[in-house]
């Protein structure tokens, strides 16, 4: 099966150089150089990732990360030659699954394409068992359900990103046990784990806060001081 990768920039140069290693991965590459080409593609392509240059011509990577996000749970790499924190929060917070700061090495991206693949693939398509995965998990009023890939808390849905809802899902799978934040690294992003890695840490604040959770005393996401995390 093909997989299709949408590629906006609006330096020719580097969309080109992208699309050939992507391409030399045997990757399908619609590349585009403005915005609005790459959200009429959203309506005719069956995407599966997508790599958004912020600063475009027209419509900013954000917005069209957000457009995305309305409907589509595929992996979004965000690509910009700015550094700034802010940026890279803002973000992670409406969608985005990873960040790449020009210039940068095209073999990177190619392994970072290939990591969230891998961990699109492994969520949104069980493996075939005798006994079937369950694809929901009722908590308390916190309502997960795998196939539709929506969460709701109390009734009202959480506008959760794809890593965001991984990383809920990992742990209701998991319900009772203490995950340590290596295994939860290791299982939603797909990479080894490194020490002073506060990835998981960030996400799981940010979960909390949609959640409406307060930190010192949280009823679902429990902390497990120098273990892990937990959901009972």
């Amino acid at each position: 099966m093909s997989t299709n990768i949408l590629v906006v920039d609006d330096e020719q140069s580097i969309a080109d150089l992208i699309e050939v290693y992507l391409k030399n991965e045997d990757y399908n590459v619609y590349k585009f150089y403005t915005g609005k080409e790459a959200l009429d593609c959203l309506n005719t392509v069956s995407l599966d990732l997508a790599i958004l240059d912020v600063m475009l011509p027209d419509i900013d990577g954000f917005s069209i990360c957000q457009k995305i996000r309305e409907q589509y749970f595929f992996p979004i790499i965000m690509l910009t030659a700015r550094v700034e924190d802010m940026d890279k929060i803002m973000g992670l917070t409406i969608g985005a699954d990873d960040y790449i700061t020009k210039p940068f090495n095209p073999l990177e991206v190619v392994a970072r394409v290939k990591t969230q693949l891998r961990r699109y693939m492994r969520y949104n398509h069980s493996e075939v068992s005798e006994t079937p995965a369950p694809t929901e998990y009722d908590l308390k009023g916190l309502l997960i359900n795998k196939e539709t890939h929506k969460c709701t808390l109390y009734g009202k849905q959480l506008p959760l990103t794809p890593i965001e809802f991984s990383i809920l899902w990992y742990l209701c799978d998991h319900k009772g046990k203490v995950v340590s934040s290596e295994e939860l690294f290791e299982a939603v992003w797909g990479e080894k784990y490194l020490d002073n890695n506060n990835t998981v840490m960030a996400h799981i604040g940010r979960l909390r806060e949609k959640m409406q959770e307060p930190p010192r005393n949280p009823k679902f996401i429990k902390t497990v001081w120098g273990v892990g995390y937990q959901v009972e």
